[in-house]
Protein backbone atom coordinates (compact mmCIF):
# COMPACT_ATOMS: atom_id res chain seq x y z
CA UNK A 1 0.00 0.00 0.00
CA UNK A 2 1.17 3.21 -0.79
CA UNK A 3 1.17 6.63 1.63
CA UNK A 4 0.17 9.64 -0.62
CA UNK A 5 0.86 12.72 2.03
CA UNK A 6 1.93 15.65 0.21
CA UNK A 7 0.14 15.22 -2.95
CA UNK A 8 -3.16 13.66 -1.73
CA UNK A 9 -6.08 15.43 -3.90
CA UNK A 10 -3.11 18.31 -4.69
CA UNK A 11 -5.50 19.27 -7.86
CA UNK A 12 -8.49 20.06 -5.50
CA UNK A 13 -9.70 23.62 -6.80
CA UNK A 14 -8.69 25.99 -4.54
CA UNK A 15 -6.23 23.99 -2.37
CA UNK A 16 -3.91 27.29 -2.39
CA UNK A 17 -6.55 29.32 -0.63
CA UNK A 18 -7.01 29.31 3.03
CA UNK A 19 -10.23 28.58 3.40
CA UNK A 20 -9.69 25.36 1.46
CA UNK A 21 -6.57 24.44 3.24
CA UNK A 22 -8.20 24.99 6.95
CA UNK A 23 -11.30 22.79 5.40
CA UNK A 24 -8.88 20.04 4.86
CA UNK A 25 -7.45 20.42 9.06
CA UNK A 26 -4.94 22.88 7.70
CA UNK A 27 -3.10 24.69 10.19
CA UNK A 28 -4.37 22.34 12.78
CA UNK A 29 -0.97 20.44 13.18
CA UNK A 30 0.63 23.78 14.51
CA UNK A 31 -2.21 24.39 17.14
CA UNK A 32 -0.58 21.09 18.34
CA UNK A 33 2.78 21.47 18.15
CA UNK A 34 2.32 24.96 19.79
CA UNK A 35 1.25 22.87 22.65
CA UNK A 36 4.49 20.86 22.97
CA UNK A 37 7.83 22.36 24.36
CA UNK A 38 10.39 23.07 21.76
CA UNK A 39 12.65 20.49 22.55
CA UNK A 40 9.88 17.30 22.41
CA UNK A 41 8.87 18.80 19.15
CA UNK A 42 12.20 18.86 18.16
CA UNK A 43 12.81 14.89 19.79
CA UNK A 44 9.27 14.04 17.46
CA UNK A 45 10.63 15.51 14.11
CA UNK A 46 14.08 13.52 14.64
CA UNK A 47 12.27 10.32 16.15
CA UNK A 48 10.14 10.56 12.84
CA UNK A 49 13.29 9.72 10.39
CA UNK A 50 12.41 13.14 8.34
CA UNK A 51 15.77 13.64 6.24
CA UNK A 52 16.14 16.51 4.32
CA UNK A 53 14.38 16.56 0.81
CA UNK A 54 16.53 18.75 -1.31
CA UNK A 55 19.81 16.64 -2.12
CA UNK A 56 21.99 16.38 1.48
CA UNK A 57 19.60 14.01 2.92
CA UNK A 58 20.21 14.95 6.57
CA UNK A 59 18.28 14.29 9.69
CA UNK A 60 15.84 17.45 9.45
CA UNK A 61 15.21 17.32 13.48
CA UNK A 62 18.72 16.72 14.07
CA UNK A 63 19.31 19.94 11.91
CA UNK A 64 16.73 22.24 14.15
CA UNK A 65 18.87 20.94 17.22
CA UNK A 66 21.99 22.48 15.68
CA UNK A 67 20.95 26.15 16.74
CA UNK A 68 21.82 27.48 19.75
CA UNK A 69 19.92 28.26 22.75
CA UNK A 70 19.78 32.10 23.60
CA UNK A 71 16.87 35.37 22.74
CA UNK A 72 19.38 36.67 19.65
CA UNK A 73 17.71 36.81 16.32
CA UNK A 74 17.26 33.58 14.70
CA UNK A 75 16.50 32.74 11.24
CA UNK A 76 14.92 30.01 9.11
CA UNK A 77 15.08 30.01 5.15
CA UNK A 78 13.00 27.84 3.25
CA UNK A 79 15.02 26.96 -0.19
CA UNK A 80 12.47 27.08 -3.17
CA UNK A 81 15.14 28.19 -5.65
CA UNK A 82 14.63 24.59 -7.48
CA UNK A 83 17.05 24.66 -10.08
CA UNK A 84 18.27 21.47 -10.74
CA UNK A 85 17.89 20.01 -14.13
CA UNK A 86 15.44 17.40 -14.28
CA UNK A 87 13.81 18.70 -10.63
CA UNK A 88 10.56 19.93 -10.78
CA UNK A 89 8.20 18.74 -7.64
CA UNK A 90 9.36 22.17 -5.28
CA UNK A 91 7.07 24.04 -8.42
CA UNK A 92 3.99 21.79 -8.17
CA UNK A 93 3.90 21.81 -3.89
CA UNK A 94 4.15 25.28 -3.64
CA UNK A 95 1.27 26.23 -6.88
CA UNK A 96 -1.07 23.90 -5.45
CA UNK A 97 -0.78 23.83 -1.92
CA UNK A 98 1.66 26.60 -0.51
CA UNK A 99 -0.21 26.35 3.05
CA UNK A 100 1.11 23.00 3.66
CA UNK A 101 4.65 24.83 3.16
CA UNK A 102 3.75 27.40 5.19
CA UNK A 103 2.33 25.58 8.00
CA UNK A 104 5.16 23.18 7.97
CA UNK A 105 7.68 26.41 8.26
CA UNK A 106 5.80 28.05 11.00
CA UNK A 107 6.10 24.43 13.07
CA UNK A 108 9.94 24.07 11.91
CA UNK A 109 10.07 27.97 12.96
CA UNK A 110 8.57 27.12 16.26
CA UNK A 111 10.58 24.45 16.99
CA UNK A 112 13.73 25.86 16.16
CA UNK A 113 13.17 29.01 18.19
CA UNK A 114 13.69 30.91 14.90
CA UNK A 115 11.26 34.66 14.85
CA UNK A 116 12.08 35.74 11.47
CA UNK A 117 11.92 33.41 8.10
CA UNK A 118 12.19 33.71 4.48
CA UNK A 119 11.20 31.61 1.54
CA UNK A 120 14.02 32.10 -1.22
CA UNK A 121 12.23 31.07 -4.36
CA UNK A 122 13.59 30.63 -7.91
CA UNK A 123 13.31 34.00 -9.98
CA UNK A 124 11.42 32.10 -12.99
CA UNK A 125 8.62 30.87 -10.58
CA UNK A 126 6.74 33.61 -11.46
CA UNK A 127 3.74 32.67 -10.93
CA UNK A 128 4.06 30.30 -7.53
CA UNK A 129 5.87 33.56 -6.03
CA UNK A 130 2.73 35.28 -6.21
CA UNK A 131 0.78 32.42 -5.44
CA UNK A 132 2.82 32.14 -2.08
CA UNK A 133 2.64 36.53 -1.63
CA UNK A 134 -1.51 35.62 -1.05
CA UNK A 135 -1.19 32.53 1.11
CA UNK A 136 1.66 34.77 3.73
CA UNK A 137 -0.87 37.19 3.18
CA UNK A 138 -3.85 34.87 4.13
CA UNK A 139 -1.83 33.48 7.51
CA UNK A 140 -0.90 36.70 8.13
CA UNK A 141 -4.51 37.99 8.42
CA UNK A 142 -6.07 34.72 10.19
CA UNK A 143 -3.11 34.83 12.97
CA UNK A 144 -0.61 32.41 12.11
CA UNK A 145 2.01 34.83 11.17
CA UNK A 146 3.46 37.94 13.13
CA UNK A 147 3.54 38.53 16.57
CA UNK A 148 2.26 35.37 19.66
CA UNK A 149 1.03 33.39 17.12
CA UNK A 150 -2.04 32.05 18.22
CA UNK A 151 -1.71 32.91 21.74
CA UNK A 152 1.85 31.51 21.84
CA UNK A 153 5.47 32.85 23.08
CA UNK A 154 6.09 32.82 18.99
CA UNK A 155 6.47 35.90 16.94
CA UNK A 156 7.45 35.21 13.65
CA UNK A 157 7.37 37.40 10.01
CA UNK A 158 7.75 35.54 6.66
CA UNK A 159 9.23 37.02 3.79
CA UNK A 160 9.05 35.65 0.20
CA UNK A 161 12.32 36.88 -1.63
CA UNK A 162 12.39 35.81 -5.19
CA UNK A 163 15.85 35.43 -6.57
CA UNK A 164 17.22 36.50 -10.19
CA UNK A 165 18.31 33.05 -11.67
CA UNK A 166 21.41 31.80 -10.52
CA UNK A 167 21.70 27.82 -10.23
CA UNK A 168 24.77 28.05 -7.91
CA UNK A 169 22.54 30.43 -4.97
CA UNK A 170 20.96 26.90 -4.55
CA UNK A 171 23.52 26.27 -2.88
CA UNK A 172 22.61 27.16 1.14
CA UNK A 173 25.71 29.68 1.64
CA UNK A 174 25.10 31.25 -1.60
CA UNK A 175 21.37 31.59 -1.05
CA UNK A 176 22.34 33.48 2.26
CA UNK A 177 24.71 35.82 0.54
CA UNK A 178 22.03 36.55 -1.76
CA UNK A 179 19.13 37.10 0.84
CA UNK A 180 22.06 39.68 2.24
CA UNK A 181 21.97 41.94 -1.01
CA UNK A 182 25.33 40.36 -2.19
CA UNK A 183 26.40 37.78 -5.15
CA UNK A 184 25.52 34.84 -4.72
CA UNK A 185 28.97 32.87 -3.39
CA UNK A 186 29.43 30.09 -1.29
CA UNK A 187 31.11 30.79 2.01
CA UNK A 188 33.93 28.96 3.18
CA UNK A 189 32.30 26.43 6.10
CA UNK A 190 32.71 26.58 9.17
CA UNK A 191 31.17 28.43 10.36
CA UNK A 192 28.06 26.72 9.36
CA UNK A 193 25.02 28.33 8.77
CA UNK A 194 23.12 26.85 12.43
CA UNK A 195 25.88 28.91 13.76
CA UNK A 196 26.66 31.65 12.22
CA UNK A 197 24.11 32.13 8.51
CA UNK A 198 21.86 34.67 7.50
CA UNK A 199 23.27 38.27 9.02
CA UNK A 200 25.77 36.25 10.77
CA UNK A 201 22.94 34.71 13.02
CA UNK A 202 22.34 31.20 13.68
CA UNK A 203 19.97 30.07 10.59
CA UNK A 204 17.82 26.95 10.01
CA UNK A 205 17.88 26.10 6.31
CA UNK A 206 15.55 23.59 4.72
CA UNK A 207 14.10 22.33 1.45
CA UNK A 208 10.16 22.88 0.39
CA UNK A 209 9.30 19.01 0.10
CA UNK A 210 11.12 18.78 3.68
CA UNK A 211 9.15 21.56 5.60
CA UNK A 212 5.63 20.24 4.00
CA UNK A 213 6.34 16.67 5.54
CA UNK A 214 6.15 18.83 8.69
CA UNK A 215 2.51 18.90 9.55
CA UNK A 216 2.19 15.28 8.55
CA UNK A 217 4.56 14.45 11.19
CA UNK A 218 2.90 16.38 13.72
CA UNK A 219 -0.87 15.10 12.87
CA UNK A 220 -0.10 11.55 12.67
CA UNK A 221 3.39 11.17 14.76
CA UNK A 222 6.61 10.45 14.33
CA UNK A 223 6.23 6.53 15.18
CA UNK A 224 3.67 6.29 12.28
CA UNK A 225 5.63 8.45 10.13
CA UNK A 226 8.38 6.56 10.66
CA UNK A 227 6.55 3.19 9.83
CA UNK A 228 6.02 4.62 5.99
CA UNK A 229 9.02 3.89 4.27
CA UNK A 230 12.09 1.54 5.15
CA UNK A 231 14.82 1.77 7.50
CA UNK A 232 17.12 5.19 7.19
CA UNK A 233 14.80 6.57 4.43
CA UNK A 234 11.59 7.55 6.15
CA UNK A 235 8.50 8.70 4.82
CA UNK A 236 7.39 9.50 1.07
CA UNK A 237 9.66 11.15 -1.81
CA UNK A 238 7.60 13.18 -4.53
CA UNK A 239 9.68 12.09 -7.50
CA UNK A 240 10.03 14.24 -10.91
CA UNK A 241 10.50 11.65 -14.09
CA UNK A 242 11.52 13.17 -17.30
CA UNK A 243 13.16 12.36 -19.98
CA UNK A 244 12.34 8.84 -22.64
CA UNK A 245 9.79 8.10 -20.63
CA UNK A 246 6.00 8.36 -21.58
CA UNK A 247 4.36 9.52 -18.95
CA UNK A 248 6.27 12.20 -17.37
CA UNK A 249 5.59 14.16 -14.37
CA UNK A 250 5.60 14.33 -10.55
CA UNK A 251 4.94 10.84 -8.62
CA UNK A 252 4.37 10.40 -4.80
CA UNK A 253 6.10 6.97 -3.81
CA UNK A 254 6.51 5.52 -0.53
CA UNK A 255 10.64 5.35 -0.23
CA UNK A 256 11.71 1.87 -0.65
CA UNK A 257 9.74 1.44 -4.03
CA UNK A 258 11.37 0.01 -6.56
CA UNK A 259 13.21 1.50 -9.14
CA UNK A 260 11.46 -0.29 -11.89
CA UNK A 261 7.72 0.15 -10.57
CA UNK A 262 8.81 4.08 -10.79
CA UNK A 263 10.12 4.13 -14.12
CA UNK A 264 8.18 1.62 -15.66
CA UNK A 265 4.86 1.44 -13.62
CA UNK A 266 4.36 4.56 -12.95
CA UNK A 267 6.19 6.73 -15.72
CA UNK A 268 5.74 4.26 -18.36
CA UNK A 269 8.65 3.98 -19.47
CA UNK A 270 10.63 4.34 -22.38
CA UNK A 271 8.95 4.22 -25.86
CA UNK A 272 7.50 1.18 -27.26
CA UNK A 273 10.66 -0.03 -28.76
CA UNK A 274 13.37 1.35 -26.53
CA UNK A 275 15.03 0.56 -23.91
CA UNK A 276 16.37 2.11 -20.81
CA UNK A 277 20.47 2.93 -21.51
CA UNK A 278 21.31 4.54 -18.03
CA UNK A 279 19.27 6.74 -15.17
CA UNK A 280 20.29 9.93 -12.99
CA UNK A 281 18.16 8.71 -9.74
CA UNK A 282 18.66 12.60 -8.41
CA UNK A 283 18.63 14.95 -10.82
CA UNK A 284 21.56 15.74 -13.29
CA UNK A 285 24.51 16.02 -10.67
CA UNK A 286 23.84 12.08 -9.66
CA UNK A 287 26.24 9.62 -11.20
CA UNK A 288 24.38 7.23 -13.44
CA UNK A 289 22.84 4.23 -13.11
CA UNK A 290 22.11 1.75 -15.71
CA UNK A 291 18.92 -0.88 -16.80
CA UNK A 292 20.34 -3.67 -14.27
CA UNK A 293 20.05 -1.25 -11.52
CA UNK A 294 16.29 -1.23 -11.84
CA UNK A 295 15.84 -3.42 -9.85
CA UNK A 296 17.01 -2.05 -6.75
CA UNK A 297 14.85 0.03 -4.13
CA UNK A 298 14.82 3.73 -3.99
CA UNK A 299 16.17 5.47 -1.14
CA UNK A 300 19.24 6.89 0.34
CA UNK A 301 21.39 4.42 1.17
CA UNK A 302 20.21 1.74 -1.66
CA UNK A 303 21.17 4.51 -4.33
CA UNK A 304 24.41 5.09 -1.93
CA UNK A 305 25.72 1.11 -2.39
CA UNK A 306 24.89 1.59 -6.30
CA UNK A 307 27.54 4.36 -6.68
CA UNK A 308 25.02 6.88 -6.98
CA UNK A 309 22.42 9.22 -4.68
CA UNK A 310 19.07 10.22 -4.42
CA UNK A 311 19.42 13.44 -4.62
CA UNK A 312 16.65 16.16 -5.14
CA UNK A 313 14.85 12.72 -6.74
CA UNK A 314 14.83 13.83 -10.38
CA UNK A 315 14.61 10.66 -12.04
CA UNK A 316 15.81 11.75 -15.81
CA UNK A 317 15.52 8.57 -18.09
CA UNK A 318 17.82 8.07 -21.04
CA UNK A 319 16.71 5.65 -23.35
CA UNK A 320 19.21 3.65 -25.95
CA UNK A 321 18.12 6.01 -28.88
CA UNK A 322 20.25 8.67 -27.46
CA UNK A 323 24.16 9.02 -27.54
CA UNK A 324 25.92 9.07 -23.98
CA UNK A 325 28.54 11.39 -25.98
CA UNK A 326 25.53 14.26 -26.33
CA UNK A 327 24.43 13.66 -22.48
CA UNK A 328 27.70 14.60 -21.49
CA UNK A 329 28.47 17.50 -23.58
CA UNK A 330 25.01 19.52 -22.49
CA UNK A 331 25.38 18.81 -18.88
CA UNK A 332 29.49 19.85 -18.55
CA UNK A 333 28.15 23.12 -20.86
CA UNK A 334 25.37 23.81 -18.05
CA UNK A 335 27.58 23.10 -15.10
CA UNK A 336 30.51 25.44 -16.82
CA UNK A 337 27.89 27.98 -17.03
CA UNK A 338 26.26 28.14 -13.97
CA UNK A 339 30.04 28.10 -11.70
CA UNK A 340 30.42 30.95 -10.15
CA UNK A 341 33.77 31.01 -10.59
CA UNK A 342 35.23 31.96 -7.03
CA UNK A 343 37.13 28.09 -6.83
CA UNK A 344 39.78 26.99 -9.02
CA UNK A 345 39.19 23.05 -9.20
CA UNK A 346 35.56 24.21 -10.51
CA UNK A 347 35.87 27.08 -12.52
CA UNK A 348 38.71 25.39 -14.95
CA UNK A 349 37.64 21.99 -14.46
CA UNK A 350 34.03 22.87 -16.04
CA UNK A 351 35.83 23.97 -18.39
CA UNK A 352 38.61 22.55 -19.52
CA UNK A 353 35.44 19.44 -19.37
CA UNK A 354 34.09 21.27 -21.96
CA UNK A 355 36.89 21.92 -23.96
CA UNK A 356 37.73 18.04 -23.93
CA UNK A 357 34.02 17.17 -24.49
CA UNK A 358 34.37 19.60 -27.65
CA UNK A 359 37.41 18.40 -28.91
CA UNK A 360 36.44 14.80 -28.84
CA UNK A 361 33.09 15.33 -31.01
CA UNK A 362 35.71 17.89 -33.75
CA UNK A 363 37.84 14.55 -33.90
CA UNK A 364 40.56 15.76 -32.42
CA UNK A 365 40.96 13.05 -29.32
CA UNK A 366 41.93 9.88 -29.07
CA UNK A 367 41.53 7.53 -25.96
CA UNK A 368 43.71 9.32 -23.78
CA UNK A 369 41.71 11.87 -23.41
CA UNK A 370 39.39 9.99 -22.21
CA UNK A 371 41.96 9.29 -19.32
CA UNK A 372 42.92 12.92 -18.67
CA UNK A 373 39.08 13.92 -18.39
CA UNK A 374 39.04 11.22 -16.05
CA UNK A 375 41.82 12.58 -14.10
CA UNK A 376 40.11 16.46 -14.54
CA UNK A 377 36.78 15.24 -12.56
CA UNK A 378 38.88 13.24 -9.82
CA UNK A 379 40.72 16.75 -8.79
CA UNK A 380 37.42 18.58 -9.05
CA UNK A 381 35.56 16.17 -6.53
CA UNK A 382 36.09 17.36 -2.70
CA UNK A 383 38.10 20.26 -3.40
CA UNK A 384 35.43 22.85 -4.37
CA UNK A 385 33.83 25.50 -2.00
CA UNK A 386 30.56 23.78 -2.67
CA UNK A 387 29.32 21.03 -4.74
CA UNK A 388 28.52 22.18 -8.34
CA UNK A 389 32.11 21.09 -9.22
CA UNK A 390 31.13 17.79 -7.45
CA UNK A 391 27.61 18.28 -9.49
CA UNK A 392 29.51 17.76 -12.60
CA UNK A 393 32.25 15.71 -11.86
CA UNK A 394 30.23 12.78 -10.62
CA UNK A 395 28.06 12.17 -13.90
CA UNK A 396 30.75 12.74 -15.73
CA UNK A 397 33.49 10.13 -14.35
CA UNK A 398 30.09 7.57 -14.11
CA UNK A 399 29.61 7.83 -17.66
CA UNK A 400 33.55 7.11 -18.48
CA UNK A 401 33.62 4.59 -16.15
CA UNK A 402 29.99 2.86 -17.58
CA UNK A 403 30.27 3.65 -21.06
CA UNK A 404 34.07 4.18 -22.64
CA UNK A 405 33.84 2.20 -25.37
CA UNK A 406 30.90 4.01 -26.84
CA UNK A 407 33.02 7.32 -26.26
CA UNK A 408 36.07 5.71 -27.88
CA UNK A 409 33.59 4.71 -30.95
CA UNK A 410 32.72 8.26 -30.99
CA UNK A 411 36.00 9.21 -31.02
CA UNK A 412 37.22 7.39 -34.21
CA UNK A 413 33.28 8.08 -35.81
CA UNK A 414 34.62 11.68 -35.73
CA UNK A 415 37.79 11.10 -36.60
CA UNK A 416 36.62 9.85 -39.65
CA UNK A 417 34.33 12.28 -40.42
CA UNK A 418 36.54 14.84 -40.50
CA UNK A 419 39.15 13.13 -42.64
CA UNK A 420 41.42 12.34 -39.90
CA UNK A 421 43.34 9.07 -39.84
CA UNK A 422 42.04 6.62 -37.43
CA UNK A 423 43.83 6.08 -33.47
CA UNK A 424 46.87 4.20 -34.10
CA UNK A 425 47.16 0.94 -32.17
CA UNK A 426 49.64 0.15 -29.31
CA UNK A 427 50.64 2.88 -27.52
CA UNK A 428 50.61 6.44 -28.61
CA UNK A 429 53.33 8.61 -29.42
CA UNK A 430 53.91 11.47 -26.81
CA UNK A 431 56.22 14.55 -26.50
CA UNK A 432 57.48 15.29 -23.16
CA UNK A 433 57.00 18.49 -21.82
CA UNK A 434 59.36 20.43 -20.00
CA UNK A 435 61.71 17.65 -19.57
CA UNK A 436 61.91 14.55 -17.79
CA UNK A 437 61.97 16.66 -14.58
CA UNK A 438 58.25 17.99 -15.62
CA UNK A 439 56.06 15.48 -13.96
CA UNK A 440 53.87 13.03 -15.39
CA UNK A 441 52.08 15.24 -18.05
CA UNK A 442 52.42 14.28 -21.21
CA UNK A 443 50.36 15.87 -23.94
CA UNK A 444 49.73 13.94 -27.85
CA UNK A 445 52.39 14.58 -30.50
Amino acid sequence: MTSVLLTKDIDEPGLNTLAVYERRGGYESLRAALKLERHALVAELEASGLRGRGGAGFSMGKKASFLPQGGMDKYLVCNADESEPGTFKDRELMQKNPHQLIEGLIIAAYAAGANRAFIYIRGEYQLQADILDAAVAEARDAGYLGERVLGSDLTLSLVVHRGAGAYICGEETALLDSLEGKRGNPRLKPPFPANQGLYQGPTLINNVETLSNIPHIVRMGAAAYAEIGVENSTGTKVVSISGNVQRPGNYEVELGTRARDIIYGLAGGPPEGRRVKFWFPGGSSSPVLLEEHLDLTYDFDSMAKAGSMLGSAAVIVVDDSVPVMNVALKLARFYRHESCGKCTPCREGTNWTVHMLERIDRGEATPMDLDIMASVQGHIMGHCLCVLGDSMAMPISSMIKHFRPEFEAHIEAARARHGLDPVPEGPLPVEIVGGPEAGPYTSVA
